[in-house]
């Protein structure tokens, strides 16, 4: 008998997402933790952002050796760290609610705002883990297929307007979109807007990719009432492994989410202060960051524009990754992965991020070294001729 039956578990709560492991693993997790292990690996299959100095890193240092950590936060974050997110993003009379990762924000706004009956819509291809949150509260989750040079690869305003129906009570707009880095127009992100208000309806925008694009619109300051911004300081910070977000809404809507709140206990101190000193020096160095991915995904592009077959459906990426298309030379991206993990590289195989055109793709991520770069292109066209036989 199992679990579902031994103890009554509603199927919805106990369901989730199996990470299958790549060939050689037991587990999701044991691969993780091999790759992360491997001090020799070329890190391009999570887009993390190993570009940064010691700015940051010198304020967890000196948050650690004060000691400060034997302490709780304060439960809803630094008034401080509060008030630079928002001058960040420019926004103005809304609140926010900190989180232990920009994942735990997109939860949260599925757990206090969706419930039986509602419908969400997003995006094929996407960061699945969304569609997966919803599943669990929603009635139905529509992806919109948009693996297409007809909406150039991102799900327009016409698209979402012919899966609305009376019980839509979310669009989720990831912007610049994981995995391929297509993102909006001011003149989209506004008919988004008008979508929002005329429908009565909640805007998800994601924005954890939005420093690295070259112009960037926010929802919020079109539809600030209908807009939850999930910001992250785990891609343009260098972040990641510290697990710190934050989602920004109307007041009102922030009071719904705490109310499904676990961490009541506050946000990580050493991250937050990691968090304050990256937005305090974000001048000095993001245009260097920004420009160093832009240089390296340039450096790709030349890489794919060399090998018959091989393509990438968006350039420039808005992001700091991108998806390598393999279809036409015939490359089942899962095998492409697995060889370059023999040559110490990480990326990883579309079906992460799609539920029905993952097989067409590789994502990379390249906010890295460009040496690393370099070193990813010439075995990347190794492989493909490898592989092709």
């Amino acid at each position: 008998m199992d679990i579902k039956r031994r103890f009554n578990v509603p199927g919805k709560k106990y369901e989730k997402v199996v990470r299958k492991p790549p060939k050689g693993f037991d587990s999701a997790n044991d691969f993780f933790e091999h790759v992360f292990m491997d001090k020799e690996m070329i890190w391009m299959g999570q887009n993390t952002n190993h570009l940064h100095d010691n700015t940051i890193a010198q304020a967890m240092s000196d948050c650690i050796m004060s000691k400060e950590y034997c302490k709780y936060p304060a439960p809803e974050g630094f008034t401080e760290l509060k008030e630079l997110i928002l001058k960040d993003l420019g926004l103005k009379d809304l609140n926010l609610l900190l989180t232990a990762g920009a994942t735990e924000s997109l939860y949260l706004s599925m757990h206090g705002l969706i419930e039986k009956g509602d419908n969400v819509i997003l995006s094929d291809p996407g960061y699945l883990i969304i569609g997966t949150f919803a599943d669990r509260f929603a009635d139905h989750v529509t992806y919109v297929p948009i693996y297409n040079e007809d909406c150039q690869y991102k799900l327009t305003p016409e698209l979402a307007k012919k899966y609305i129906d009376n019980n839509t009570k979310m669009i989720v707009l990831i912007d610049p979109l994981n995995p391929l880095g297509s993102s909006y127009t001011e003149e989209e992100i506004k008919e988004f807007a008008e979508i929002a208000i005329e429908n009565n309806l909640f805007l998800l925008h994601d924005v954890t990719y939005c420093d690295f694009a070259q112009e960037h619109t926010l929802a919020a300051k079109y539809a600030p009432r209908n807009t939850l911004t999930i910001y992250s300081f785990s891609k343009i910070f260098g972040m990641a492994g510290l697990r710190i977000g934050a989602v920004v809404a109307d007041y009102e809507v922030i009071d719904v989410l705490k109310n499904v709140v676990v961490n009541d206990l506050g946000v990580n101190i050493v991250a937050q202060q990691c968090a304050i000193a990256g937005l305090k020096t974000k001048d000095e160095w993001m245009e260097r960051i920004r420009n160093q991915t832009l240089n390296n995904q340039k450096l790709i592009k030349e890489c794919v524009d060399e090998i018959d077959g091989v393509f990438l459906p968006v350039y420039p990426s808005s992001g700091n990754m991108m998806g390598i298309d393999l279809s036409r030379a015939r490359i089942d991206p899962k095998r492409m992965a697995e060889y370059l993990l023999t040559k110490k590289i990480f990326t990883r195989e579309g079906e992460y991020t799609s539920k029905n055109f993952g097989q067409n793709y590789l994502r990379v991520s390249f906010s890295i070294p460009e040496e690393e770069i370099k070193i990813f292109c010439k075995e990347f066209k190794e492989a493909v001729e490898v592989l092709r036989k």
